[in-house]
């Protein structure tokens, strides 16, 4: 990443500390830590702390060498210790900071030991860099694609290997390695499978139930490239199905081309949501649709906005964010279906980056 983009992220965090009446900021979630100083660590293994003129990473030793390598940046001091925390309370000692912000999603353990330092004041601050993460610079939006495509690519694959009698387990291993074949990372959450009757769970994971015909199958899956995540749900038919089913499938592709449609700057949630949501409710299904209409991407598969649905009015989305749009329609006994696209915000429309087809594909079975 190149140094001045990173120079400038920390230079606006730094900005913020006076309007938010703080010395210091200890960050010391990992997604926090990469996006300021591309310093990528297991959960927990160290933290940076921010003041208005100086940025501290903190850490061990099994990171001096990466440090060296990726982050050879002079605004970015480091400091090689296992006591973290404590060395956080020296550092403040050092730099005179009275007052201390820590973000929403700082692990209580780690609280506890930073809290214990006598000459600061911590103060809660919820998601100071997670808003700065919202709006997307070129090379992050250019990652998402790809994250996007490759996606895309892998759904197309699926449907020329899936076959009756496979189970959702099998499907989900055989998309993990193709997609680490061609470049992936990691996935950015547990990929959901879902068929037949297991449709109606919409956080269903994969068992060793087989595919059968008939069956609707919804398929929902995220993989970091180059550290940024694309999140796209598609379902599919193993042969010809019923006409409830092709019912609620049509359904909810129209709620999802409804919602892209009205996308742009400065949107509000519960506008956004309000087409697609509309339709699948008026047609019999308000009890079988009752998560939200999406919610952020970028270096984790949720960010902020967290969610945007029906009384959602204080979200609103803005030019360069990155949200899904993900309507469906979850019926007992029955099935389901989900039609997850990534979309990129723009001035007076949206633009869709997830290109895997809309319409619903079947398997010759």
């Amino acid at each position: 990443m190149k140094e001045g983009l990173l120079m400038s992220r920390l230079t606006k965090l730094q900005l913020k500390l006076p309007q938010l009446d703080i010395d210091a900021f200890v960050i010391t979630n990992h997604y926090n830590l990469k996006y300021l100083v591309n310093f990528e660590a297991l959960p927990g293994d160290g933290c940076l702390l921010v003041t208005k003129d100086s940025a501290t990473l903190i850490t061990d030793a099994r990171y001096q060498e990466a440090i060296e390598e990726e982050i050879n940046d002079p605004a970015v001091d480091h400091v090689i210790t296992r006591d973290y925390y404590g060395e956080v309370q020296r550092q403040c000692a050092k730099k005179g900071a009275k007052t201390l912000g820590y973000e929403g999603t700082i692990p209580m353990a780690i609280y506890r030991q930073i809290e214990q330092g006598d000459d600061y004041q911590m103060v809660f601050e919820n998601n100071v860099v997670e808003t700065m993460r919202r709006i997307k610079e070129p090379v992050e939006i250019e990652n998402i694609r790809k994250a996007c495509q490759l996606q895309s690519q892998a759904f197309d694959y699926i449907l020329s290997y899936v076959k009756p009698g496979m189970t959702e387990r099998q499907v989900v291993n055989e998309l993990d390695h193709w997609m680490k074949l061609r470049g992936a990372e990691n996935i950015s959450f547990t990929t959901i499978i879902a068929s037949g009757e297991n449709g109606a769970k919409p956080h269903a994971t994969a068992t060793d139930k087989k595919l059968k015909k008939g069956e609707l199958v919804t398929l929902d899956f995220g993989y970091f490239i180059n550290g940024y995540t694309g999140d796209m749900t598609r379902t599919f038919a193993m042969g010809p199905v019923s006409d409830k089913l092709h019912e609620m499938y049509d359904l909810v592709q129209k709620a999802n081309e409804e919602v892209r449609a009205v996308i742009k700057d400065g949107m509000h949630g519960d506008d956004m949501d309000r087409p697609g949501r509309d339709l699948i409710w008026s047609h019999g299904y308000k009890d079988n649709f009752e998560h939200g209409m999406g919610h952020g991407i970028g270096l984790s598969v949720h960010e902020l906005p967290a969610t945007y649905g029906p009384g959602r009015h204080e979200v609103v989305v803005h030019e360069n964010e990155i949200i899904t749009v993900e309507p469906g329609i979850y019926v007992p006994g029955v099935g389901g279906v989900r039609i997850e696209d990534d979309v990129l915000v723009r001035k007076t429309d949206c633009e869709t980056l997830t290109t895997a087809p809309r319409d619903l594909q079947t398997i010759n079975c």
